[in-house]
């Protein structure tokens, strides 16, 4: 499913917060932040109409095996989703494989892959002013995280439909109090970037416009990719660091080179 938005659809959905982050003014007054804000709704009027903001996702059949995640795209096609585990002392020891049931429990879990992003002009077409060019793509960020907010709330309740009934504001969706995660490729639980070319072996990220690198970068910048699960008991977490054991069964599973797979897990080695 591919969504093409407007830019006034998403502002409702953006997290201020970290854009005062990102301008360095979150440490600042409220009349400081307030006039930062206007500006950059503002700004956001100005470019309406000239640019937008999509997603893409699909929601799949799936069933745990270990550590991995397999989907059904098709009655002759599967494809794995190999993830990793906690295994530093004192953690919970999870893997976001947990939250989908195995085969012989349950033949039904589902989950769902997604990317969204922006129009590649905002973060390209503003270099004659530095001032409006760092605006410009400190929002790009924010809009398309704003993005999955909307799209994810409309999977939850309408193309999914598990939470039909939900009924939350938005300030409550940007705390995250929805049942299940969405938890977003170089993000904690899901560090490998290399990630991305699995989704996009799946969705094709070109029909919105990313393209990867050869890290599994995503251009533009202003782009988010991950899964969104729905398991009433899900729960975010950080993987830590992992060990040669688990970088061996990672390779394994991943079809790639040991060294190449250290290279994209290099932080949490």
């Amino acid at each position: 499913m591919k969504i093409v938005y407007n830019i006034q659809d998403i502002v409702p959905y953006i997290n201020w917060v970290y854009f005062y982050y990102a301008w360095g003014v979150h440490n600042q007054s409220d009349v400081e932040k307030y006039r930062l804000r206007q500006e950059a709704e503002a700004a956001l009027k100005k470019v309406e109409g000239r640019y937008h903001c999509f997603a893409l996702f699909d929601i799949f059949d799936a069933c745990s095996k270990g550590d991995d995640v397999i989907i059904r795209i098709s009655d002759d096609n599967q494809v794995t989703l190999p993830f990793l585990r906690q295994q530093h002392p004192g953690s919970d020891f999870l893997c976001l494989s947990d939250f989908i049931s195995p085969a012989d429990i349950s033949p039904t879990s589902r989950i769902a892959l997604f990317s969204t992003t922006v129009s590649h002009g905002l973060e390209t077409d503003f270099d004659s002013d530095s001032y409006e060019k760092m605006m410009m793509q400190l929002l790009a960020d924010r809009l398309a995280e704003a993005t999955a907010e909307r799209m994810h709330e409309e999977v939850r309740k309408n193309y999914w439909g598990y939470a039909a009934d939900e009924n939350l504001p938005i300030s409550d969706m940007l705390m995250e109090r929805f049942q299940g995660i969405r938890p977003a490729v170089g993000y904690p639980s899901l560090p490998d970037t290399s990630f991305n070319f699995i989704i996009d072996s799946v969705l094709d990220m070109g029909q919105i416009g990313i393209r990867l690198t050869e890290s599994g970068a995503m251009k533009p910048h202003a782009s988010v990719s991950g899964l969104m699960m729905s398991h009433p008991k899900a729960r975010y977490f950080s993987l830590g660091k992992i060990g040669e054991d688990q970088l061996q069964d990672y390779s394994r599973r991943r079809g790639l080179p040991v060294e190449v797979c250290r290279k994209f897990l290099a932080a949490n080695l």
